[in-house]
């Protein structure tokens, strides 16, 4: 099987009320996608999963405020609401099965919408995320001895991963983002290409305002040079689609070619690294029609045969 994708109305209950993050990019998702993808049931995470990334005193935070619904879980980006908890475990949890099934080779590909939750610290929350499912997810691989390739494609630099990771030579990081000084979170400068021994294991391409599909192209090319230098076990897209021309957060002007793009060099990649393995992950977008269809222009592509 080449791909699945969650489906669940547990995902929908990863949703700020009164807040540009709500799940109402998931119904136009659900409703254009075709008839012949497969599709399978979230999961959701144990709290042991949690502690693979996030501190057990952050966790019982989260618990805490899940209950009352009230104040915010970081500075003032990211509002608690009642159930807030058990919605980040179902986020969480998609993700690590997914990661756990394309391990087990029960598919090539796979696709959580409401995963991609990159802003998130091992002990706080940041820019609408809760649990990082990326960074979870790719602690469990590195339990298992594998390297990582991660490609953030989000309009926002995904400091959450990026960070926790920046001084590991197994995590090959790429991330294409709008430039930092003039979008949150400030972070992803070209220069920052990994510490320590895990020098030159990380590549920002930071993107001026109004960059549109051909300066996507250009920076996407060089991620592939990039990554085809290392050695690599798994691929985890962020493909975060706030980065279009209609996102009413960013200002970058990409169209959904540009997720076209970055599918189908992936999909190549992917097959020539590490046998297919990838796993796709929704991030951002506040359009949700133009979210929808930069993620099903992505789908679409990676459930082609190679």
């Amino acid at each position: 099987m080449r791909l699945v994708v969650a489906k669940g109305q547990e995902l929908f209950l990863y949703s700020f009320p009164n807040h540009p993050f709500n799940n109402e990019r998931l119904t136009p998702f659900y409703e254009g996608l075709p008839k012949e993808i497969v599709t399978i049931k979230p999961a959701l995470a144990r709290e042991s999963e949690l502690e693979l990334f996030h501190t057990k005193k952050y966790i019982d935070f989260v618990k805490q405020m899940s209950k009352t619904g009230e104040d915010y879980l970081d500075y003032g980006d990211t509002p608690a609401f009642k159930g807030c908890y058990e919605a980040a475990c179902w986020s969480a949890g998609t993700t690590l099965q997914l990661t756990k099934d394309i391990l087990a080779k029960k598919y090539e590909h796979g696709f959580n919408p409401t995963g991609g939750l990159h802003h998130a610290r091992e002990d706080r929350a940041g820019g609408f995320c809760i649990f990082n499912d990326a960074a979870i997810a790719i602690k469990y691989l590195l339990n298992k001895n594998l390297k990582v390739a991660y490609i953030d494609t989000d309009a926002h630099h995904g400091d959450g991963v990026f960070y926790a990771f920046e001084n590991v030579p197994e995590v090959i990081i790429a991330d294409i983002h709008q430039h930092p000084l003039t979008l949150y979170p400030g972070t992803g400068f070209e220069y920052e290409t990994g510490k320590s021994s895990a020098e030159g294991t990380k590549l920002n391409l930071p993107l001026a305002p109004g960059s549109g599909d051909e300066e996507f192209r250009t920076a996407f090319d060089k991620v592939i040079e990039f990554l085809s230098k290392f050695s690599i076990d798994f691929i985890i897209w962020q493909a975060g689609a706030d980065g279009l021309d209609e996102d009413p957060l960013t200002a970058l002007s990409y169209t959904i070619k540009s997720h076209g793009y970055a599918a189908k060099a992936l999909h190549k990649l992917a097959h020539e690294k590490c046998t297919g393995r990838l796993l796709m992950l929704g991030g951002g977008g506040y359009n949700p029609q133009g979210t929808a269809n930069a993620w099903l222009e992505a789908i679409k592509i990676l459930d082609q045969s190679f």
